[in-house]
């Protein structure tokens, strides 16, 4: 009988080589064909020498002196050293190119590693972006459902007799009657600038309430209201290929260049406003404008809103909102689509 098998425990594990094996070094045979054609073509040329030397009458029967025998050497020996020397550096020419496609796919698979972990890194921090904008909508259809209510109970409220007389006998006979269906925006009292500015940056956490709250305020307002529909389109647009304003830091414009573009200026003079630098970002940007359709009308949609805005707000604005207007995430979307579209050139 035969003994008895080690467990399996004590086996030695067999050596396993890195994920697909390019950082492992490579184990090349001591004896490579380049060797074997080498020591062959040596033997054939030596054994056609002695050859000669031997069969050949008269070649080995002359006297030897110094001259003739080193001329014989370099004969005899001078193509065996030029082989051995066209055998190395054909061997060394192998290994350069075999080290050349080790380096080669090192640089793929780092490559590669790279991009799964951006995409790993876009996927993970997706969600918190999509809670965010979730709570945003949320907050929307809250508020558009509050105005749906207020506007229906003023029209449908019955108004009393005695203030029906008064206004008719304010109102004269040379004055108009009160059109009715007045918007509830038109009754509403006017945005304040602050809060307009807080909504244009958007809510920082789901705790911001007072981001929400300037951002119910804001949506009470039907042009701001449009305005920032359409920079949450382009906000989450471009949160779909890793871009986030909050990442980005371009180089701020002077206030009086805001003011100018405002005023209808195009060209160089309102380059600066162009400040976003992040070629990764821009690249991304641009090749999504090129390829995707709803992308690029969203960007020109918002781009016109943006503008239109701008040319209302600058005539009253001061030189401290438009700073603060110019570091919202939605002026940063500005920025970025902007200089892509070319607004600025």
């Amino acid at each position: 009988m035969s003994g008895p098998k080690p467990p399996p425990e004590t086996a030695q594990p067999s050596a396993q080589p890195t994920p697909l094996g390019i950082y492992d070094k490579p184990r090349r045979a001591s004896v490579t064909g380049i060797e074997v054609a080498a020591v062959a073509l040596s033997l054939l040329w030596l054994a056609a020498a002695l050859a000669f030397f031997v069969l050949v009458p008269g070649a080995g029967s002359q006297g030897v002196d110094g001259l003739r025998f080193i001329m014989t050497l370099l004969v005899v020996f001078m193509p065996v050293a030029m082989i051995w020397v066209a055998a190395t550096a054909a061997r060394s020419s192998r290994v350069i190119r075999e080290e050349s496609q080790r380096l080669q796919a090192a640089i793929d698979a780092i490559r590669q590693a790279y991009v799964a972990q951006q995409q790993r890194a876009a996927i993970s921090s997706e969600p918190s972006v999509t809670r965010k904008l979730d709570e945003i909508a949320a907050a929307t259809r809250k508020t558009e459902t509050a105005l749906a209510t207020f506007s229906t109970s003023r029209r449908h409220a019955p108004q009393p007799a005695s203030s029906v007389a008064q206004v008719s006998a304010e109102a004269g006979g040379d004055q108009g009657s009160l059109e009715l269906g007045t918007p509830a925006e038109d009754l509403s009292a006017p945005l304040a600038t602050d809060d307009f500015i807080r909504a244009l940056n958007f809510p920082e956490t789901a705790e911001d309430e007072e981001g929400f709250a300037a951002l119910r305020r804001a949506l009470r307002d039907r042009k701001a209201a449009h305005l920032i529909q359409a920079a949450q389109d382009v906000l989450t647009l471009l949160s779909q290929d890793g871009i986030y304003m909050d990442d980005l830091r371009p180089d701020m414009a002077r206030p009086d260049v805001w003011r100018q573009f405002a005023q209808g200026t195009r060209g160089r003079a309102v380059a600066s406003l162009g400040g976003i630098r992040d070629r990764t970002s821009l690249a991304l940007t641009s090749g999504r404008m090129k390829q995707d359709n709803i992308f690029r009308d969203a960007a020109h949609h918002f781009l016109r809103r943006f503008d239109q805005m701008i040319a209302e707000f600058e005539p009253t604005a001061s030189d401290a909102d438009i700073s603060a207007l110019s570091e919202t995430r939605t002026a940063r979307a500005f920025m970025l689509l902007g200089r892509v579209a070319g607004t600025f050139n």
